[in-house]
Order: C-alpha cells, then sequence, then structure tokens
C-alpha cells in the first residue's frame, strides 16, 4: 500500500489532550474506560485521535493510504484532531527505534462480550464460563486478535500485558470495565495462538500486582507462571466411545474397576502424546474399565502432587499442550477405558500471581480470614457463598467433561468443604444461621456442581472423598442429597488395613475390622480405595503393609486383593500395587518397574500378582454378581461371617437373576481341608474359578481341582453344604458349575 503524508491544519490543543485526572488516572493504570480516551472520537471540529503508546518515537494514524503525524503529548501518550465529518476505518504507523509498523488500534473496536454473557456472569449461572472469560483468538469486526476478559471487580484497572510489551506494565494495553459485572475486557487485533500474557491489575490502594489469567486455559511450563493464549485444533476420534457413555446404565450398576495414575511419574518423562502410546495398552491389558489421574491442572509445586492448583482450566504444561492432553484422552477412550480426573475445588495456593486476593482484596477466598485460611495446608478456601466463584467452579467441573471428554470427576477433600469447624478449635470457627457445624454455602455448591454436570453429560460419574459420615452424600439433589454418583468407602479402606496388618494369630480379635463394612455397604454407593494417599509417607506400599516373611506378605495381598474384588463396591488401586512395589510410591522416580524385569529373576513375586489384578478384573467383568447389584442389599448374603478363629470369611454375590458367586477368604497361614460351608440347595455343583494361591500367582497351588458337589450336610442354617481345601493366606471365588 502507498501511504501518502498529509498536510492538515491543526486544531485547538485543548480538543486533543486529556483533563490531568483523566490523564494520571489512564498512565498509573486506574481507569475503568480507556476506551474513552483513546481511538477516535467526535470532538468540535472533527475527530480527535488519540494512542498510548510508551517508548514510540512517533505514531501517525492512516486513513486510506494518507498517512498523518499525531502529536507527541507526553508520557507516551500521542494525539491530533482531524478536520474530518465522521469517523473513518483506520490503523496506526507506529515507530520504535527508528523501524515503522502498521497496526490495527484495539481501541476503535466495541466490546467482544456479548450482554447475555454479562448477565449470566453477574448471576453466576454462565454454565460454559470458560467461552466468556479468559483470552479467546477469534475475528471481531473483520480483523483477527485475541479477546481478553478477566473479573476483578475491586481493580482500580486492569491492562493486559504480555510478551508483546516486553512485560513493561506500563506498556501494556488498558482493559475496559463493562458496568458492574465486574469484566473487563480488551480486544487485541494481531495477538494470536501462543502469545504470553498476564493481567497488570491496579489495586484499590493503588498498588500494582502482576496476575496470571484464572481462566487461562494453557500455562507456561512451571516454575515459569504466565498464561498462554491458545485454540484447539484437536479432532476427536472417539465418538463411538462417548455415544456409548451418554447410553450407559448408572455407574453403580456396571463395572467399574480403577486403576490410579500420576502422569507424571508413572513413567518419568513421558509426554502426553507418549503417555497415549504405553498407557492405554497397559491398563487395557490389565482389565481395568477406568484411569483415574491425579489432578492435571496446572499446579506450580511438582510436590504437591497437583492437588494445589493455580490453573484450574489448563491441564499441566509439564508433560504437553492442551490439545496433547486431549490426545491421550482419546487414546484411551479408542481403547475402551474411561477417563476420571482428580478434582480439587476445596483450595488453592496463596501463590501472589494467582488467585490470593487476586484483584487487591479477598475475592476467590472468604473475606473472613478465619473462614480462608485452610488449617492444614497453609492454602486458601474458596468463598462459595459467592455466586461468582461457586460458577467459577460449577464452570470448571463442565469443563472438563466437554473440553476433555472427562468421564468422571473425583472431588477431592469433601470433608474440608461440609464442615465449618474442619480442623478448627473452639473460637476459629463461626456456627452456621441455625447453628449447626455445617457450611450451607458448600453444600449448595457441591449440589449445583453435581446436578449440572448430570444434566449436562448424561453418563459422567462424580465421585466424593468424603472422610465422615455425612448423610447422603451419594442420594440424589432432588431428595436433599449432596448428588454425587459415588463415595470414597474411607471405613472399609482404614479398618481392612488395620485387620491385614496384624499378625494372623491377633486376627480373630479384631474379625469385625472385616465385616463391619457390611453393616453400612448400602447407605451409598461406594468405591473400595486403595489410593496413592495410602502407599506414601511412612505407610508404606500395599505389600508392605503384610505381617510375616516375603512369601506371607506376597500371599497376604493376594488374599486382601480377591476378597476387596468381590466386596460389594467398586474398585480403585494406586500404580505400583498391581505388581507389589515393596517400597513407597515417590513422585520423584515413580513405580519400580524393573522388578517385573524376567531378568530380575523374581516372576512370581512381581509378575504373579499383576496377572492376578489381570485375572481379577477379567472374571470381575464377566461375573454380573460382582457389580450389577452393588448398591442392592439382596445382591450379598454371608454364608460365614462369625468364623473368628478361623479368619475365614464366606460370603455369596447375587446377580440381576440371582445367580450367586461364592468368596471364600482364609487369612490364616494353615491349610484347612474339609472346611464345610452352606450354600444354597439349587444348585448342583461349583467350580473354582479363581484360588488366589495358585502357583502361577506365586502361591502354594493348594487347589480344588474338581467340582465340588453339595451334600445333604446342615451347615450355617442352610440344608446343603460343600467341603472346600482352603489355602492359606488366600481366597478362592467359586460359580455354578
Amino acid at each position: 500500500m502507498t501511504v501518502r503524508t498529509a498536510s492538515v491544519s491543526v486544531q485547538p490543543a485543548a480538543a486533543a489532550s486529556l483533563n490531568a485526572t483523566d490523564r494520571g488516572r489512564l498512565l498509573s493504570g486506574a481507569h475503568h474506560d480507556p476506551h474513552a480516551l483513546l481511538g477516535a472520537h467526535p470532538v468540535p471540529g472533527g475527530v480527535v485521535f488519540r494512542a498510548l503508546r510508551p517508548y514510540a518515537q512517533a505514531v501517525a494514524v492512516v486513513i486510506d493510504g494518507t498517512r498523518t503525524r499525531l502529536d507527541d503529548i507526553g508520557d507516551g501518550l500521542f494525539s491530533r484532531v482531524l478536520p474530518l465529518d465522521a469517523l473513518p476505518e483506520y490503523t496506526l504507523s507506529v515507530t520504535y527505534d527508528g523501524t515503522e509498523s502498521e497496526v490495527q488500534d484495539p481501541y476503535r473496536f466495541l466490546p467482544a462480550l456479548g450482554e447475555l454473557d454479562l448477565h449470566l456472569i453477574g448471576e453466576g449461572r454462565h454454565e460454559e464460563l470458560w467461552t466468556a472469560l479468559g483470552a479467546h483468538p477469534m475475528t471481531h469486526e473483520g480483523v483477527l486478535g485475541t479477546r481478553f476478559t478477566v473479573w476483578a471487580p475491586n481493580a482500580q484497572g486492569v491492562r493486559v500485558c504480555g510478551d508483546f510489551c516486553h512485560w513493561d506494565g506500563n506498556t501494556g494495553f488498558p482493559m475496559r470495565s463493562l458496568g458492574s459485572s465486574g469484566v473487563w475486557e480488551l480486544f487485541l487485533p494481531g495477538i494470536g495462538e501462543g502469545t504470553l500474557y498476564k493481567f497488570d491489575i491496579t489495586r484499590p490502594d493503588g498498588t500494582r500486582t502482576l496476575r496470571a489469567d484464572p481462566m487461562a486455559r494453557r500455562t507456561e511450563v512451571p516454575p515459569a507462571t504466565a498464561s498462554i493464549v491458545t485454540e484447539s485444533s484437536h479432532v476427536w476420534g472417539d465418538a463411538e466411545w462417548m455415544a456409548g457413555r451418554a447410553a450407559q446404565h448408572p455407574m453403580h450398576e456396571a463395572p467399574f474397576s480403577v486403576y490410579e495414575v500420576h502422569l507424571a511419574s508413572w513413567r518419568p518423562g513421558l509426554t502426553y502424546r507418549q503417555l497415549a502410546e504405553q498407557l492405554p495398552a497397559y491398563i487395557g491389558d490389565l482389565g481395568f474399565t477406568h484411569v483415574q489421574f491425579m489432578p492435571v491442572a496446572e499446579h506450580p509445586f511438582g510436590g504437591s502432587w497437583g492437588y494445589q492448583i493455580t490453573g484450574f482450566y489448563a491441564p499441566t504444561a509439564r508433560l504437553g499442550t492442551p490439545d496433547d492432553f486431549k490426545y491421550l484422552v482419546d487414546a484411551l477412550h479408542r481403547a475402551g477405558i474411561g477417563v476420571l480426573m482428580d478434582w480439587v475445588p476445596a483450595h488453592f495456593p496463596r501463590d501472589d500471581w494467582a488467585l490470593a486476593e487476586f484483584d487487591g482484596r479477598p475475592l476467590y477466598e472468604h473475606e473472613d480470614p478465619l473462614r480462608a485460611a485452610h488449617p492444614d495446608w497453609g492454602t486458601l478456601e474458596f468463598d462459595y457463598g459467592r455466586r461468582e466463584v461457586r460458577n467459577f467452579l460449577v464452570a470448571n467441573a463442565v469443563y472438563w467433561c466437554e473440553e476433555f471428554h472427562i468421564d468422571g470427576l473425583r472431588v477431592d477433600a469433601v470433608a474440608s468443604m461440609l464442615y465449618l469447624d474442619y480442623s478448627r478449635e473452639p473460637g476459629q470457627w463461626v456456627p452456621n444461621e441455625h447453628g449447626g457445624r455445617e457450611n450451607l454455602d458448600a453444600v449448595a455448591f457441591l449440589q449445583e456442581m453435581n446436578a449440572t454436570v448430570y444434566r449436562r453429560n448424561p453418563g459422567v460419574v462424580t465421585i466424593a472423598e468424603e472422610s465422615t459420615a455425612w448423610d447422603g452424600v451419594t442420594r440424589a439433589t432432588s431428595d436433599g442429597g449432596l448428588g454425587f454418583g459415588l463415595k470414597w468407602n474411607m471405613g472399609w479402606m482404614h479398618d481392612s488395613l488395620e485387620y491385614m496388618q496384624r499378625e494372623p494369630i491377633h486376627r480373630q480379635y479384631h474379625h469385625n475390622e472385616m465385616t463391619f463394612s457390611m453393616v453400612y455397604a448400602y447407605s451409598e454407593n461406594y468405591v473400595l480405595p486403595i489410593s496413592h494417599d495410602e502407599v506414601v509417607h511412612g505407610k508404606r506400599s500395599l505389600v508392605s503393609k503384610m505381617p510375616g516373611d516375603w512369601w506371607q506378605q506376597r500371599a497376604n495381598t493376594r488374599a486382601y486383593l480377591g476378597f476387596m474384588w468381590a466386596h460389594p463396591g467398586k474398585q480403585l488401586l494406586f500404580m505400583g500395587q498391581e505388581f507389589a512395589q515393596g517400597a513407597e510410591w515417590s513422585e520423584a522416580h515413580g513405580p519400580d518397574w524393573w522388578l517385573l524385569d524376567p531378568a530380575y529373576g523374581a516372576e512370581p513375586d512381581h509378575r504373579g500378582i499383576r496377572d492376578l489384578v489381570r485375572d481379577l478384573n477379567t472374571l470381575y467383568a464377566r461375573e454380573p454378581a460382582l457389580w450389577q447389584r452393588d448398591t442392592d442389599p439382596t445382591g450379598f448374603t454371608w454364608i460365614a461371617g462369625d468364623a473368628a478363629e478361623d479368619n475365614v470369611f464366606a460370603f455369596l454375590r447375587h446377580d440381576a437373576d440371582g445367580t450367586p458367586l461364592l468368596a471364600v477368604s482364609n487369612f490364616s497361614p494353615a491349610v484347612r481341608h474339609g472346611y464345610r460351608l452352606g450354600v444354597p440347595e439349587d444348585i448342583p455343583a461349583w467350580h473354582e474359578i479363581l484360588n488366589t494361591d495358585a502357583a502361577h500367582y506365586g502361591g502354594s497351588n493348594v487347589l480344588n481341582q474338581d467340582p465340588v458337589k453339595p451334600e445333604p450336610h446342615p451347615t450355617h442354617g442352610r440344608p446343603t453344604s460343600i467341603q472346600l481345601t482352603l489355602p492359606p493366606l488366600a481366597t478362592l471365588w467359586l460359580r455354578p458349575a
């Protein structure tokens, strides 16, 4: 384009200048409406053009190829009145260090955020909040660029700052306040994918703070903290999985066996895309129906394992881009594996570049310091009573399910949210309006989150890590419950591990630790979790918890896993425990995969237990009795729940048609020959389908090889019974032959 330099008459300086107040607020980053000052505006005598370009040598306005230089009025401000009858289409020509470039003026554009978005944000009901706030590449008024929006209601002013202005806040671009919504907006032409940015916020007291975008969908690799403009180009290939997910039965009526993974350490050094080449095959081979990722949202400190989040909308950049994470989820779905992830709405860290006092005052956290400070983790708790904060979290749950096709959210630390006195002493908390200790705001938030997720995403499941006896965690919100689909059974986990860690000679005195779970097994829809929390910080790995020598430790582990898979409820097992890793897990090096190397020479020791886990999952999926009536009391019957002196437990599981499966566990090191158990009289014979003492699992191979036929010998209140040989420290499964 040929640019001509025009000679025009200069209009009065008063029309081109700014009053002292506006000028001062604009230059200090404290003006709520920079678009009213900058850009092009009608004035007496024509149109005034103003630009704020600190460090520029010259600025000119270009109209229809004609270039008119603006006057330098100091402090990076350039202005001039041109004798025009109407506002023209124009660009700016800006000169830095002798180099001239033509750019679009951000202050000539109307807001790129609609009134409906602002209304929903103000109501706290924007279920797709990520589409309204944050950084979004787009074409606006025919120009390519990025719309930046941020919620900062207490700020005097907000500027977009980034690599495009050399991280100099004074050269950042002031945003406009969109009324009472508390939202600030700016469309920046020419900014696109990969641009680094933050928000330079002027606090109410006039000081400034540089903050990452709370809605950033991509971040720098920690310890760097900038947000990154991103736009997805991933093409999903999991349509069949997603259609099946939407049509499936409730999760508590389907097979559900979960392998828990810390992505960064499963095989250290692998990216999301490299994990996609290995993880689906490994999980599929072992027969798990789902994988659960420890939190993948961005977090500054790797040692937090992802539980102290600063980027709630961004998968951690340590392993790749958001599209790379989508690729991993896609690969798992195409392999027939569901994807769950830990979700952490209970708290957030105090980093001064993230959410804490985001705009100079408590915003995401509660304004009462006693309510804001989490007493255990040195973090801050969300203010669930503030509609915009609740919206931020509810939309975040929806975001992971819809944008990343996540099949379920395991919600961390629910108990810490539900109770006002959680880990607090008297005087450190204030009762609710009814005089109770329940956090009514948190209850309402969890109900809204669950109802919204289930309404928008049929087939998705939410799972509560809730360690108390709160009533109705998995009850529908319409019936006054919290609305979760499943709940971790922390009581079963604690009691059963307490029992297993005892020497067998002492177990008879603690028999109830294994049976008590059936007293409340149907009060909620449960998952039985052997999670990462149980194999760190001196708690020892699963196999190392067990008493006895190495053979007995492995036998105890096999028997326990067989008991766990047969017990009502779903299963979750943390990585490394599927092959009896002896060392505690560490995020620094992950599982001890070398233990599975045939060159190590201990195949029955570790490979045998991994083979057992594979067979447990395979049989579990094939036997509807183990999952079809998980939440129905008629799906379970004790045969021998009181054989304390023998350390024996025997029970039946029933499928929807009543077909039984018999599970028998002998947690004694003694072989019990001719052990008689009462069984249903209408079953002509029983066949052993699982024996954790089998030689190929590393056991002593004490088996019941032939079909076992009932005899008319009354036992356990039944007219017929069978005699079994119970191997030492082993679990048997038998089904009708």
